[in-house]
């Protein structure tokens, strides 16, 4: 259903998009499930068959017009986000996959790292189609637990894969000695595997609880969690908040310090090599500064939702505040799949020379053999 339109349908689009105050952007309709959901709806947000609990912000918190006006725009952004996200990601991908040398550990983390936000971006066109479909899931219920475990197995691996870089660059570089026994590609692979599968395990809430119901009031069937008790919904908010952040910022803020630590004593020592160090050093605290920039302000106000849900924090504004930024920060997190490949490898002089290697892997005889065929066709379509 269009976004606009007269008589009946356009007075169902106008009361769907006044419902969308009662929804809330990002990646849950049960508050802080890291799933992608957008916009709420009471009975949605409770995602209790019974209904017997509503942990949704009143009618009167929030500005029906401030909700049409983000949920008019979501959709452009996403389909910004995926299409710039498939061609980045895809690339990094080519790259690594096409070049007649063998990755190296940094590579398998990197490409492995590129897939997952490449699955991340391509299941958010789903949500892209679903809110200028009013959110009403046209998919059916495979595909709305599929995509959301893939949006949310896609992120955890994301950040992780991040750590496996981090740490990889501590071992190079803090304990250089163990350099060979330790970084090797086939502990590399094992550790990628692993990333896969602990991401695939996390996933499972998601795979269990989503669900497709359909709404009479608002004429739509939506994508929801349907969690059994307010218990199950906290703890999964709760491992969200420690898995996906906490655990992860820890690692990265040791690693870089510890490399910090090490170059600053390697530099007064005049050690050999110190630009490359340096530039390892600028790369790691980049990579660590835009993973804050874009999932801090996503994880602030996702502990705030657990507290709100808790009991512990009450308000009406202080609720509708707290949804309201969730509809900037969701999304600003997702956006972190498109700094990945620019800040880890597009920048970086390595993958430069391996994305010329591979265009020059294509040889001109190529291109004639492609030209004499056509030629050859055309010739042949002049006898017919």
């Amino acid at each position: 259903m269009s976004w606009a339109g007269e008589g009946e349908g356009g007075s169902l689009v106008r009361e769907r998009r006044r419902a969308s105050a009662h929804f809330t952007s990002g990646w849950t309709l049960g508050r802080g499930e890291m799933a992608l959901q957008t916009t709420r709806i009471p009975e949605l947000s409770t995602a209790f068959p019974n209904g017997s609990q509503n942990y949704t912000v009143e009618k009167n918190c929030i500005d029906p017009n401030v909700w049409e006006a983000l949920t008019s725009s979501q959709p452009i952004y996403m389909g910004v986000v995926t299409a710039l996200g498939v061609v980045l990601n895809a690339f990094v991908l080519l790259v690594f996959c096409l070049h007649k040398k063998a990755c190296t550990v940094a590579e398998i983390y990197l490409s492995n790292l590129a897939a997952a936000d490449l699955i991340l971006v391509s299941c958010l066109a789903f949500w892209a189609v679903n809110i200028a479909n009013d959110f009403d899931w046209p998919f059916g219920l495979a595909m709305c637990k599929v995509v959301n475990t893939g949006i949310k197995m896609s992120a955890y691996g994301s950040i992780y894969f991040l750590v496996l870089v981090s740490l990889d660059r501590y071992v190079a570089l803090v304990h250089p000695m163990s350099h060979g026994r330790m970084r090797r590609p086939k502990y590399a692979k094992l550790g990628c595997l692993l990333v896969w599968g602990f991401s695939l395990f996390l996933g499972i809430p998601t795979l269990v609880f989503r669900a497709v119901k359909y709404f009479p009031q608002y004429g739509v069937r939506a994508c929801v969690l349907d969690f059994p008790s307010r218990t199950v919904m906290l703890l999964c908010d709760a491992m969200l908040i420690c898995v996906s952040f906490i655990i992860p910022i820890a690692i990265i803020s040791f690693c870089t310090v510890k490399i910090i630590q090490a170059l600053s004593k390697r530099s007064i020592e005049r050690f050999n090599g110190e630009k490359s160090e340096q530039k390892a050093t600028t790369l790691v605290l980049v990579v660590l500064v835009a993973f804050l920039i874009c999932w801090l302000p996503f994880h602030i106000v996702t502990i705030l939702d657990v507290l709100i849900k808790a009991g512990v924090m009450r308000g009406c504004q202080l609720e509708a505040a707290v949804d309201i930024c969730r509809q900037f920060f969701d999304y600003l997190a997702f956006f972190n799949s498109i700094v990945n490949p620019i800040l880890y490898v597009i920048v970086g002089k390595n993958f430069r020379k391996k994305a010329r290697e591979v265009c020059k892997q294509w040889p001109v005889g190529n291109a004639t053999t492609v030209s004499t065929r056509s030629n050859t066709s055309a010739t042949l379509r002049t006898f017919t």
